[in-house]
C-alpha cells in the first residue's frame, strides 16, 4: 500500500463545522443501523433523512419509490456526491447494542455510514452557506438499491439526478484499511459483474451406457472447466476477465445419468471495453463447449454492473482534500477489488471518484463486508464528512 512520508500540519477546514454535529450524526447512523431497509423499501429511511433535511431549511426533493436528492447552496453544480441507503439480507451477528430489529436485514456493507455522512456533509455545507455563501452548489443524492443488479443508480439517472452535475464522487467503507485514513486508485477501483445461469437438458440414461445418452454431468463439467479457460485466450489478459461459478445442481442417484442440470456463477471484468466483448463472446464459447455432448443449452447472461473508473483530476481532488483534512498519512494505494459497484452506471457519463474509508480500529478484529459480525470503528463517520465535504469545497472554488 502506498504511504506518504513527507508530514505537513493538516489544515482542517471542515472539522470546526462539524465538532457539535458529530454526536447527533452517531445516534442517526445506529438509528438507521437498527432499522435497516432492504433495496427499493428504504422508505423510514428516506423519511427520516428528508425530516431531518427540512428541519435544516434545505428541500429534498424524493425520488419515485424511496430516496431522495438535495441541492447544497446556491449558483452552478459544482459536483454531486452519493451515498447509498439499502441494507442487506443477511442475519446479524454483531450483538451491538444498536444492532438490527428487522430480523435477517442489516447493515452488513456500512450504507447506513454512507448514508449518514452524506446527511453530515449536506448539513454542514448548508451551515456554511448560511454564514457566507458558498458561491456554488453540491447536489447529494441518497441512492436506493446498491445492493441490486443493475442497481438503482440507473433508476436515479432516469430520474435526473445527473441533469447539470460536472463530476461526482463517492464513498465505500473498507474494513482492511484503518480508521483515519482513505484509500484510492486512479483508474478501475471495481470490477464489472454479471450473473451467469446454464441449463442443459437431455435424455438421462444409466451411468453404464453413457454413449446411448448425452452425459450430462461430463458436459456440465466440461463447461465449468473450460468456459473460464476459453474466455481467458479470446479477452485482453490484462483486463482481468473472471468467470466462477457459484452453483452446480444436477442428479439424484450415483447410477443415473439425469436429464437436467443448473450452473450459476459471476463474470467479472476491470475494463469496460473487455466487459463488452466478453459478454458477446460468452454464448459462442458455451454452445461450442456443450456441443460434442449433444445436450440442449439454455444460456441466460444478466449484465450487471461495468466497472468504477476513477478519473485522475477527482481522485487527486479527494486525495487533496485528505492530506489537509487529516494529515498525509490518511492517503493509501487501495487494491483493485472484483466486487461490483453501480456507482459505475454515473461514471458512464461524467468524470468522477469514489474512495475507500477506512473502518478498521489499529489493532483490533479483523472483519469483512456482507458479514453478519461485521463491526465498523464509528470515527470513521466524522472522517469521511471531512474528506468529501472539503473535496466539494475545493470543486466550488475551481468554479
Amino acid at each position: 500500500m502506498r504511504n506518504f512520508t513527507t508530514e505537513t500540519e493538516p489544515t482542517p477546514v471542515v472539522k470546526p463545522w462539524l465538532d457539535d454535529l458529530l454526536p447527533e450524526l452517531l445516534e442517526f447512523r445506529r438509528d438507521l443501523h437498527a432499522h435497516p431497509e432492504l433495496s427499493f423499501k428504504e422508505f423510514r429511511t428516506t423519511d427520516k433523512l428528508a425530516e431531518r433535511l427540512e428541519a435544516a431549511g434545505l428541500e429534498p426533493r424524493r425520488l419515485e419509490g424511496s430516496g431522495l436528492t438535495v441541492d447544497v447552496g446556491a449558483g452552478p453544480i459544482a459536483t454531486a456526491l452519493r451515498g447509498d441507503i439499502d441494507a442487506l439480507p443477511i442475519i446479524e451477528e454483531t450483538g451491538l447494542p444498536f444492532a438490527s430489529k428487522n430480523h435477517g436485514v442489516t447493515h452488513a456493507c456500512g450504507h447506513d455510514v454512507h448514508t449518514t455522512s452524506m446527511l453530515g456533509i449536506a448539513l454542514v455545507l448548508h451551515a456554511m452557506h448560511q454564514e457566507s455563501p458558498l458561491g456554488g452548489t453540491v447536489r447529494i443524492i441518497f441512492q436506493p438499491a446498491e445492493e441490486t443488479m443493475p442497481g438503482g443508480a440507473l433508476s436515479c439517472i432516469e430520474q435526473g439526478v445527473l441533469q447539470g452535475v460536472p463530476r461526482i464522487l463517492a464513498l465505500h467503507c473498507d474494513p482492511r484499511i484503518n480508521v483515519g485514513q482513505i484509500g484510492t486508485r486512479i483508474g478501475a477501483i471495481t470490477s464489472a459483474s454479471d450473473t451467469i445461469k446454464i441449463e442443459l437438458t437431455g435424455r438421462g440414461g444409466h451411468t453404464s451406457r453413457p454413449h446411448l445418452t448425452e452425459d450430462l454431468v461430463f458436459a456440465l463439467a466440461q463447461i465449468a472447466v473450460n468456459v473460464p479457460a476459453v474466455l481467458s485466450r479470446r479477452v485482453d489478459v490484462r483486463s482481468g476477465v473472471s468467470v466462477v461459478w457459484g452453483q452446480i445442481v444436477a442428479g439424484s442417484a450415483p447410477n443415473a445419468i439425469p436429464a437436467s442440470g443448473y450452473m450459476a456463477g459471476t463474470m467479472r471484468c476491470l475494463d469496460r471495453d473487455a466487459w463488452h466483448s466478453a459478454g458477446e463472446l460468452l454464448d459462442d464459447v458455451v454452445q461450442q463447449v456443450a456441443a460434442p455432448y449433444g445436450v440442449d443449452v439454455h444460456l441466460e447472461h444478466t449484465r450487471g454492473v461495468p466497472p468504477v473508473v476513477n478519473s485522475e483530476h477527482e481522485t487527486a481532488l479527494i486525495e487533496a482534500a485528505a492530506r489537509a483534512e487529516l494529515g498525509e498519512h490518511a492517503v493509501v494505494l487501495t487494491p483493485q477489488s472484483m466486487g461490483g459497484e453501480d456507482f459505475a452506471w454515473f461514471l458512464a457519463d461524467l468524470p468522477g471518484a469514489m474512495m475507500r474509508l477506512g473502518t478498521h480500529t489499529p489493532g483490533g478484529e479483523e472483519y469483512d463486508l456482507h458479514r453478519g459480525d461485521f463491526i465498523v470503528d464509528e470515527r470513521a463517520l466524522g472522517f469521511a464528512i471531512q474528506v468529501l465535504a472539503a473535496a466539494a469545497l475545493r470543486t466550488i472554488r475551481d468554479l
